[in-house]
């Protein structure tokens, strides 16, 4: 058995108007798509990994030009030897960055195709659990010209509720720390001790102590109640700082959804900069380089929460000891929006505050080529 085909492809899908985050405007978000087929099945695995707010149509043409050649005419079983000899082609064209991505979504297709071919939902293939997987409502994304931005929190709350989520986390770090303390204090209101609250600042403050001084004040907005975690509080590259971070606040750090491979998070890990890892496989290198840094993460006590991308990562935490809970984004919120090109009966079910792995060989991810064609770069 060898692999026939790769095809890579870069879509740019539009957000809802107006949202951003601490450190940037989202007008759009770029992926790239991997299709790979192998010479003795029809079934076909795709990989999936976000680009960023640009750049889907260059991560396509770095596996074309890259990666694609190493795939041609290999074992598509041999996902570990593959995964080490496209990291290793890849050395001289970043090792880290869009290169690490598309390497990701390639090791996603073959686990999807590895799925198909075994005729089992991936986290079955993973030794991993079926059914309903701990789910958190993820957005509180700031909106332009908001004139009250705490109602607006507060209204998000209660949709997440109504949708059966008892967890939730929202976007800090793009206003004063006492006007976000009044966007924390509105949806702690809303949760009334039912649930917990996160928080997320995408990088946004400038130095440990910054974010220190604004994640004690959060910590007084949210009362008892307390935080879950202190997410991303400064740039990925200032391990220190988020070792200096956790060292001095009660809200646990949490960071990783920049980080790539192993080696990253092995800094994370022995420098105590993370109570809570959140490895995103589309970014770190795929489900083979999740699965190292969840188990190299189990060794230290540390959980791990994935960013992003819940139809894959339900079935990752699923087969982790140490998975903590899946991000999900309510497809109506317009934010996490590759669902857009997915078709409707394979997009992640959940009910009662969680996501259901799906029993769909594979990942379970289907895509419509309509969609695809309409956004295609």
């Amino acid at each position: 058995m060898s692999i026939t085909a790769v095809r890579a492809r870069g879509v740019r899908i539009p957000v809802k108007a107006g949202i951003s985050q601490s450190t940037r405007k989202l007008v759009q978000r770029d992926y790239v798509i991997v299709t790979i087929e192998d010479s003795e099945t029809e079934a076909v695995g795709v990989g999936v990994s976000y680009v960023g707010t640009a750049g889907g149509r260059s991560a396509a043409e770095a596996i074309d030009d890259v990666l694609a050649s190493t795939l041609l005419g290999a074992d598509p079983g041999d996902i570990a030897g593959l995964w080490a000899r496209l990291y290793q082609e890849s050395l001289m064209q970043g090792r880290r960055g869009m290169v690490v991505r598309c390497l990701a979504a390639i090791d996603i297709a073959l686990w999807d195709l590895a799925g198909k071919r075994a005729g089992q939902p991936l986290a079955r293939l993973l030794g991993g659990r079926s059914g309903g997987i701990p789910a958190y409502a993820s957005g509180g994304y700031y909106r332009a010209g908001d004139p009250d931005p705490a109602a607006t929190v507060r209204a998000e709350i209660e949709l997440n509720r109504s949708l059966g989520f008892v967890d939730h986390k929202i976007k800090v770090g793009g206003l004063r720390p006492t006007e976000d303390a009044k966007r924390v204090a509105a949806a702690i209101e809303v949760i009334d001790g039912t649930g917990r609250l996160a928080v997320d600042a995408n990088n946004a403050y400038g130095t440990p102590a910054e974010a220190i001084l604004a994640t004690r004040i959060l910590e007084r907005a949210a009362g008892d109640a307390g935080l879950r975690w202190m997410e991303e509080p400064l740039s990925p590259e200032d391990i220190a700082g988020h070792a200096r971070i956790a060292s001095a606040v009660d809200t646990p750090v949490a960071t990783g959804e920049i980080h790539q491979t192993r080696w990253e998070f092995q800094s994370l890990l022995t420098q105590n900069a993370a109570a809570i890892l959140q490895a995103d496989a589309g970014v770190v290198g795929g489900v083979s380089e999740w699965l190292t840094i969840a188990r190299t993460a189990l060794t230290f006590g540390v959980p791990v929460a994935p960013h992003w991308h819940a139809n894959l990562h339900v079935h990752l935490v699923a087969a982790s000891e140490n998975g903590l809970v899946v991000e999900h984004f309510s497809k109506d919120k317009g934010i996490y929006n590759l669902e857009e090109i997915m078709t409707p009966e394979s997009r992640l079910a959940f009910v009662d505050g969680q996501v259901i792995v799906p029993e769909r060989p594979g990942i379970g991810w289907e895509f419509d080529e309509a969609m695809i064609g309409k956004y295609e770069l």
